[in-house]
């Protein structure tokens, strides 16, 4: 080949380079704030890259795996495949709960350890929103149903009104399915993983007021926490990692068990500033 014509195809070669380095910094400033969303409350723990009005990339994976032994790894794939890293961040963007109390820790430690290391926003979404906004086109009540084992679930209730955006109705509630079942008296459409546990019992007791969501979206998604984090992140919603706690709606086992169990004589007095001789 002459030296020309290679001196020629090296030049267009340039400004093919270049011109592409401009589209991808275009593209990247239209996704402007770009969120890391965490969701981790159930089972199934998801990774979700979002953008305004968008969601780049998202990693979901049902498993028996702890959040803990896969989360890491999974959120430096996500970064990798989708050709963004941390400094490419705007927020950091978690789900806050109900749910598992070991999985809701393990996420917000995660974002919160990241978000002081990095400098980033930190954004909580409550889970049970998240669930409800997965209807988008829904103008019936919205319950997500999270199964709360011990024969309870979280839940609230959700509605759309025209013109408005989605409004919570009710508290987050940890309360039994004949309970909530008793609160309903309108057409009412269930999501989340409590309808493969009380889709019988509520189909029973509400007849054709329940409607439920299909088993392809029952669980909560990190796009869908990240989306929800948008509007936060623009209104400068955020939380101090260092204050930042899960909503766990109802007490732990162990802060059960720490109310119910009598302490021993010595302790009490101690409480009360009682000196006990050696």
């Amino acid at each position: 080949m002459p030296k020309a014509e290679a001196r020629q195809n090296e030049d267009e070669a340039g400004i093919v380079d270049r011109a592409t380095r401009v589209i991808i910094a275009k593209n990247r400033q239209s996704d402007r704030p770009l969120l890391l969303a965490l969701e981790t409350s159930g089972q199934c723990g998801s990774i979700a890259l979002v953008a305004p009005g968008r969601c780049l990339a998202e990693y979901s994976l049902n498993s028996s795996l702890t959040h803990s032994r896969r989360l890491l790894s999974d959120l430096q794939n996500l970064l990798i495949d989708s050709g963004f890293s941390l400094n490419d961040l705007d927020g950091l963007a978690v789900s806050l709960g109900p749910g598992s109390f070991t999985g809701l820790r393990i996420g917000l430690g995660t974002a919160k350890g990241l978000a002081m290391a990095t400098g980033l926003p930190l954004l909580g979404i409550p889970t049970l929103d998240s669930l409800a906004a997965q209807l988008p086109f829904n103008n019936e009540l919205i319950c997500p149903l999270i199964d709360a084992r011990k024969k309870e679930v979280f839940a609230a209730l959700y509605q759309r009104r025209p013109g408005e955006a989605l409004q919570r109705v009710t508290d987050y509630l940890a309360i039994s399915p004949n309970s909530l079942a008793k609160r309903i008296n309108a057409p009412t459409v269930f999501i989340g993983d409590g309808i493969l546990a009380y889709h019988d019992l509520l189909n029973e007791q509400l007849g054709e007021n329940a409607a439920f969501a299909p088993t392809t979206i029952y669980f909560a998604r990190a796009a869908a926490i990240g989306m929800l984090a948008q509007d936060r992140w623009q209104s400068q919603d955020f939380m101090d990692p260092l204050l930042a706690t899960p909503l766990y709606v109802r007490a732990s086992e162990a802060e059960v068990n720490l109310r119910t169990t009598p302490r021993p004589a010595t302790e009490l007095l101690l409480g009360a500033g009682t000196v006990v001789a050696k």
